[in-house]
């Protein structure tokens, strides 16, 4: 072959191959869903004259010219939203990002609590990152839906490929907040009143719609689009067209949201000691979980008022704290509250409920401080209560009530048992609160004492759920443990050395074995996921410490493990090799163990113990029969071992953590990792 073959042979091969990885770059944006949203000049773009308007302003997946836009409006912590996800990346796959593109606009619904917060973290996501950013992000968010903390927000800003210290300043100015008010001002005026929905072309699609629902819409669209261009439309015209178009001949729709739980549903919501206005003989009462520091609920105190003075003491108000999150100032006034309650009686609560209330946008120590002085406290005791949170512990139990009730955003009420979720309009608390005077009236009128009125209206009310269980069957005599070896409650660890949400869930077990000391016994529980190919082989590595020096090498070998996850070739054979050596194994026992695979029978036999009881992610956790998906915190865990406890006849150690950890400390939950 001559040379000048030669290179023509080089450059066809060369053409070719760019080619093809061009076919795989873009077939992975398509499946990976990380077009860009800019222009293909690199201008901002517009579709503001559309029904629904558009613009580069909005994470975009696609290109602008395709002939079909979906708009969706969604909300991170809505569970439908997280399963019309699933059906999106299906239309994506199909259609492909030149034919359709996927808009994000932001709903955050206001009983989902970390709605909103999450929606202002993804949008600092697009305006530092653009598109790319913005959908590895949001991927992130719905994989981990129950784990919406700010601390995950600002990892996951990271491994988008945003500056994690940019983020975390804007995100903190709240600097983006007014796009999330915007997007659900467009939704308003398009007919969103509910989460998923989704507007193809002006055709409005509610809910998690099966995959069909959606194609037929988008087939009927990509032709009325042909059809467009073909009389003269431009392509990047054709959204606001059709859209407008499909827009005027939909017939009006009242409710698009799906159906809503009804509300006459009378749930069992206990007064118990928290905080109360007006008498406990009142024909209503209202229980509010509420937050010191949040817009939404400053809006009601006026309506609250104005219904205790109309209805006088017809009608009790109850307040639990539920200090969310991402208002960290929200705790600090909750605990000045309770201690002016403490030292003044129900007057020096409600004092200092109004307080907070007009000052609500000073909220600093020194400003608390400032507070309690003007109310006439002991400032050293209210200091004191702020800085342990000495009110951790019924701070804490009003949050796990409401979690148990299902009563996830602030402000939220119950009035004789019956929801109202949000900042409402007095008439919406009137309508329920006269139905529910005559109601109690009439059990008056059959001999109930007033006295016990409101154990009579939720006696029969619904309650939460019981806790999840599941059937595992009993640890191996070989399955590593710790704690009290005839512990009557033990808990099962299933664990994968590789999964990153098992060593996020770490110190919360360590903080479990601490606390619960020789009465909790915790058991380890091989489960390495297919998707973790180092996973089996740690696995095998950490269960041949445990033969070699029983639990002591176990745990230490388990520490090293999950220390190093995450670094370059952590789980490879010299690493792991490595980590034997240190721990002092006997080398030649230890290599031989894996080359022969000598524990890989038992590691898969505990894989197939998880398979049986339906335990599909990691980590999990099974309480004496309870079951615990994820990493979740430290309260979650306290109150089903405390429940098993109780069951067993044993009480819990004393003197445990009266104060929630701190929100740099605590473990962010997270859902399993799927199998």
């Amino acid at each position: 072959m001559n040379k000048g073959t030669a290179i023509v042979g080089f450059l066809l091969c060369f053409i070719a191959g760019m080619g093809l990885m061009w076919s795989i770059d873009r077939s992975a944006g398509s499946r990976g869903h990380e077009i860009s949203a800019v222009h293909e000049d690199g201008q901002p773009w517009t579709d503001e004259d559309a029904a629904v308007p558009v613009s580069s302003k909005d994470p975009m997946w696609g290109t602008r010219a395709a002939p079909v836009t979906m708009v969706v409006f969604s909300d991170f912590e809505c569970p439908f939203c997280t399963k019309v996800e699933t059906t999106i990346n299906q239309l994506k796959d199909k259609y492909g990002p030149e034919k359709l593109r996927i808009i994000w606009k932001n709903n955050p619904l206001p009983f989902h609590k970390n709605a909103r917060p999450a929606a202002l973290a993804a949008e600092t996501v697009f305006r530092l990152g653009g598109s790319k950013a913005f959908w590895k992000f949001h991927e992130l968010a719905f994989q981990n839906q129950k784990s919406l903390t700010p601390e995950n927000f600002e990892k996951w800003a990271g491994d988008a490929g945003v500056d994690r210290a940019k983020f975390k300043a804007a995100f903190d100015r709240q600097e983006y907040m007014a796009k999330i008010d915007a997007d659900m001002a467009v939704g308003k005026s398009s007919g969103v009143t509910g989460t998923p929905a989704s507007i193809i072309n002006g055709v409005f699609l509610s809910g998690a719609q099966p995959i069909d629902k959606f194609t037929s819409v988008i087939d009927e669209q990509l032709k009325a689009a042909q059809a467009a261009v073909a009389a003269g439309t431009k392509p990047d015209k054709v959204y606001a067209k059709l859209a407008a178009e499909n827009k005027a001949k939909a017939p009006p729709q009242k409710d698009r949201e799906r159906p809503q739980e009804d509300d006459k549903t009378v749930w069992k919501v206990p007064v118990g000691d928290a905080p109360a206005k007006g008498p406990a003989t009142a024909l209503v009462t209202i229980v509010e979980w509420s937050d010191f520091q949040c817009p939404f609920c400053s809006k009601v105190v006026p309506t609250i008022d104005e219904i205790l003075t109309t209805y006088g003491d017809k009608v009790r108000f109850v307040w639990k704290n539920n200090p969310l999150p991402f208002h960290q100032r929200a705790e600090p006034a909750a605990e000045l509250a309770m201690e002016a309650r403490a030292q003044k009686g129900e007057k020096g609560f409600w004092d200092a409920y109004y307080l907070l209330w007009k000052n609500q946008q000073k909220l600093n120590d020194e400003d608390l401080l400032g507070y309690a002085k003007e109310l006439g406290l002991d400032v050293e005791k209210v200091k004191a209560a702020i800085a342990t949170k000495k009110f951790g512990a019924s701070i804490a139990a009003d949050q796990e009530l409401a979690d148990d009730l299902q009563a996830s955003g602030t402000p939220h009420f119950f009035i004789n048992g019956r929801r109202l979720v949000g900042a409402q309009p007095i008439d919406k608390f009137k309508t329920i609160i006269d139905e529910e005077i005559k109601k109690s009236e009439a059990l008056l009128a059959k001999g109930v004492a007033a006295k016990d009125l409101y154990a009579e209206i939720i006696k029969d009310g619904k309650e939460p759920p019981p806790p999840e269980r599941k059937e595992v069957s009993a640890p191996a005599p070989n399955s590593p443990w710790k704690g009290g070896e005839r512990a009557k409650v033990v808990m099962q660890v299933f664990s994968d050395f590789e999964c990153p949400f098992c060593k996020r869930v770490e110190d919360t077990v360590s903080q479990i074995s601490k606390t619960y000391g020789d009465k909790l016994k915790i058991v380890w529980r091989h489960r390495p996921l297919p998707m973790h190919k180092n996973a089996p082989l740690a696995s095998e590595a950490a269960q041949e410490a445990y033969t070699q020096k029983g639990n002591a090498g176990f745990w230490a070998y388990h520490e090293v493990l999950f220390k190093n996850q995450g670094q370059p070739d952590a789980f490879s054979r010299a690493s792991l090799e490595k980590y034997a050596e240190e721990q002092g194994l006997d080398m030649t026992k230890f290599k031989k163990a894996l080359d022969a695979n000598t524990h890989k029978a038992f590691v898969d036999s505990e894989n197939s113990v998880a398979d049986k009881a339906g335990i599909s992610g990691t980590p999990a956790f099974v309480v004496n029969g309870y079951f615990i998906s994820g990493a979740q915190p430290f309260s979650k865990f306290k109150k089903l071992i405390d429940k098993a406890m109780k069951e067993a006849g044993e009480t819990a150690p004393a003197g445990l953590p009266a104060k929630r950890p701190a929100p740099a400390t605590q473990p962010a939950a997270a859902p399993a990792a799927p199998k």
